[in-house]
């Protein structure tokens, strides 16, 4: 009889002990970028590639690939929008330049990321770090070459380089 009453109260004070160990666990802390700061890169981004001659749009993703800010240059082509989103959704997703995601399923239309909702294998994007972290990312589209549009998004990054740190 004293067994049975054991077992159950054995039960209860290794629960108890379980639930002890899970209330001292600790809250996660990470950087996040704010509103104003995607701003001054998209902006940075736009400017960079307009004083070239090219009108874009640019795309601010934060941590979880949520839009932070999106601004379209009215100079720009209307799939520029969407481009420069899923560019900067490739980048965050692979935590890569969206050019390295195009290189590595060129040549390979089955590849299963061409079936992922917002991929897209063109140049154009980069991941958003804070130390080896990825915050987010910055796409860019509707220069002549996703090399030019990669590097105006490389501007708005450098814009807020010192804050990133």
């Amino acid at each position: 009889m004293s067994r049975i009453i054991c077992a159950p109260a054995a039960i209860s004070l290794c629960a108890t002990i379980g639930f002890a160990a899970v209330a001292h666990a600790q809250l996660l802390t990470h950087k996040d970028l704010s509103v104003a700061m995607a701003t001054t890169m998209a902006m940075a981004a736009i400017d960079a590639c307009k004083t070239q001659g090219y009108n874009v749009s640019a795309h601010v993703l934060g941590r979880e690939g949520q839009v932070v800010v999106a601004i379209r240059n009215p100079a720009a082509g209307f799939g520029t929008f969407e481009n420069s989103m899923k560019k900067a959704y490739t980048a965050r997703t692979t935590r890569a330049p969206s050019g390295k995601f195009a290189e590595t399923v060129k040549g390979n239309p089955n590849a299963a990321q061409f079936f992922l909702t917002n991929f897209v294998a063109a140049q154009g994007a980069l991941p958003i770090m804070a130390g080896n972290d990825v915050i987010g990312a910055i796409g860019i589209s509707g220069a002549p070459g996703g090399d030019k549009d990669e590097a105006c998004a490389k501007v708005g990054i450098d814009k807020v380089a010192a804050q990133l740190r």
